[in-house]
This record gives C-alpha cells, sequence and structure tokens, in this order.
C-alpha cells in the first residue's frame, strides 16, 4: 500500500499530472469550489488520515493561488493527515524578499509564516529568487535546482565559443554556476533601477565579440531587461543570443517584447503554465525533476544526486 497522497490545486494542474505520471501514482481527487462573492471552498474527495501527502501549488499571482493553497493544507491537517509537504514550483512574492527601502513589507517572509500557521511539514521547491529565503521557514526545504534540467538541454545544442551572462549584478552566482559546470567564461551586465519593472541603464562588464551567449536568470516577468541586455550583447558582436530563466512570469508587454527581440530563443520550465505560445519560447518540464525528489523523500534518500555539480 502507498502511503503517499498528490494533490494539486488550479495553479498547476497541468504541471501536477505529469508529476504524478512520473512518480507512477494518480493525482487525489479533490474539489476547489468558489462562493458567489469568489470565496474557496476546499473538499478532499477522498480519505488523506495517517498519508503523507503532497499539495502541489505554484504561487503566482493572482492571491487566490496561495489562499488555496493554506485551505489546502489547513483540510489536509484537519484530515489528519500524516504529513503535509508543499510542492511550489514557484514561489510567488520572493522578489521581496528584504527591506530595500522604507515602510516596505518582506513578502516573502510572510508568505513563510503563512505556510507555517496552517500546518505545513515541509517545503518543495524550484529556483528560489534568492537561496537565503529558504532561512525564512522553521521547517525543512528542499530546494531544487533548475540547472538539472538546463544543462543537458545545453549540451545537445553543442555551440561553439559559448559564454554565459547575468542580466544584472544579482543574479551573478546563478550565471557563475552554470560558467562553472560547462566550463566557460561568464560577462555581466551593470543594470540600474529607477523603479519596478523600469531599467534606467546597462553596461556590459566582459567580451562577447564571436560568442554565442546564454543569459541566466530566476525568472523572467515583462522581458524588458532580458531583451535590452540581449540587444546590447549583440551590438557587441556576439554571434547569438539565448535566455534560461527557470519561471516564465511573462507579464504586460512580455510576449510582444520576446518576439521583437534579437533573443533566438527563451528556455523556461513549466513551474507557470504559459499564457500563450511562441515560436521563441521552449519550454523544459520539471515533472521528472520533482518526482524524483518526492520519491527520495519518502525513501529517506539524499536529493543531492538531483543536483549537477
Amino acid at each position: 500500500m502507498s502511503y503517499v497522497k498528490l494533490f494539486s490545486g488550479t495553479a498547476s494542474r497541468q504541471l501536477a499530472q505529469k508529476i504524478a505520471d512520473a512518480y507512477g501514482t494518480r493525482l487525489g481527487e479533490l474539489s476547489i469550489q468558489r462562493f458567489s462573492d469568489g470565496e474557496i471552498s476546499i473538499s478532499y474527495n477522498e480519505s488523506v488520515r495517517g498519508y503523507d501527502v503532497f499539495l502541489i501549488q505554484s504561487t503566482y499571482p493572482n492571491a487566490d493561488n496561495i489562499m488555496e493553497l493554506l485551505l489546502m493544507i489547513d483540510a489536509a491537517r484537519r484530515a489528519s493527515a500524516a504529513y503535509v509537504t508543499v510542492v511550489v514550483p514557484y514561489f510567488g512574492y520572493a522578489r521581496q524578499d528584504r527591506k530595500d527601502r522604507p515602510r516596505v513589507p518582506i513578502a516573502a517572509k510572510l508568505v513563510a509564516n503563512l505556510l507555517s500557521a496552517a500546518g505545513a511539514d515541509r517545503l518543495m521547491t524550484c529556483d528560489l529568487h534568492a537561496g537565503q529565503i529558504q532561512g525564512f521557514f522553521d521547517f525543512p526545504v528542499d530546494h531544487l535546482d533548475g540547472a538539472a534540467i538546463f544543462i543537458p538541454y545545453l549540451r545537445q545544442l553543442n555551440l561553439d565559443n559559448l559564454i554565459f551572462a547575468s542580466p544584472d549584478v544579482g543574479g551573478v552566482a546563478r550565471a557563475r554556476s552554470f560558467a562553472k559546470i560547462m566550463e566557460k567564461d561568464l560577462v555581466v551586465i551593470d543594470k540600474h533601477r529607477k523603479r519596478a519593472n523600469e531599467v534606467a541603464s546597462m553596461q556590459l562588464i566582459g567580451d562577447v565579440d564571436n560568442a554565442n551567449v546564454i543569459l541566466i536568470d530566476d525568472l523572467v516577468d515583462t522581458a524588458g531587461t532580458m531583451t535590452k541586455a540581449a540587444e546590447i550583447i549583440m551590438d557587441r558582436g556576439a554571434k547569438s543570443v539565448r535566455a534560461i530563466c527557470t519561471h516564465a512570469v511573462l507579464s504586460g508587454n512580455a510576449y510582444e517584447n520576446i518576439e521583437n527581440s534579437v533573443l533566438q530563443e527563451l528556455v523556461v520550465t513549466d513551474t507557470i503554465p504559459l499564457k500563450k505560445t511562441s515560436d521563441k519560447i521552449k519550454v523544459l518540464t520539471v515533472s521528472d525533476l520533482f518526482a524524483k525528489a518526492i520519491r527520495k523523500l519518502q525513501d529517506n534518500e539524499s536529493i543531492s544526486s538531483l543536483f549537477i555539480v
């Protein structure tokens, strides 16, 4: 008898089904209904008593996705689940991880507190905006690395004179890890913002002449930074520019920006479902990665083998 049950919220239904298929089980039956005013009602349609329950839900806006997850946790707890793991492929509000100016919230910590208060025992996620967000939780966090998905794809492209680039100084560590794994050089874009989602100036630090450049970031939102960085890189003599971003937030004019950009392709994962398709956007699935992590967790095995080092 399997003592594992997987359930999905509405935000991650397709990915959850893929994870369940890769794990070798079915998705549990869960009803999510709404009153006429929008209030959410959760009901498990099967017993979870004594089971290790995995609740799969990315928490991208709107806030209903977070509320759904909190109610799923609470319902599982009240139904006597033995252990509740929240599987959050994309952890929303992670960009607000510190007080960078007066009188603002630390939203990532608030969400961590909410998950804890609801009764979660563990978090499984992928490519947090900042790794130190793990410290906001008072329970174990399994922080999976999207490089395990992207590196095999990059290797099969077999690009010559490959160089990795960070679109801003804050993402240098992430880009450097790719460069180290692939044993390639790294360049950096020095970016200055006037306000959120608006770039004031960008400067390239490093040589990209005659290179195939891969921009690395954890997420792509309006794609303004990424497309401007690609343009600067091409202007400095690169042969091609691709971008790798784990989480395809893609809001505002993102799709238009990408279609009109010099990017050869944008490679993302399915932690967030795309709103529409694009010839320039390639989606890789994280379902096998999460399924393997869940399996190892259940078998009390280390998940370090899932990381490329």
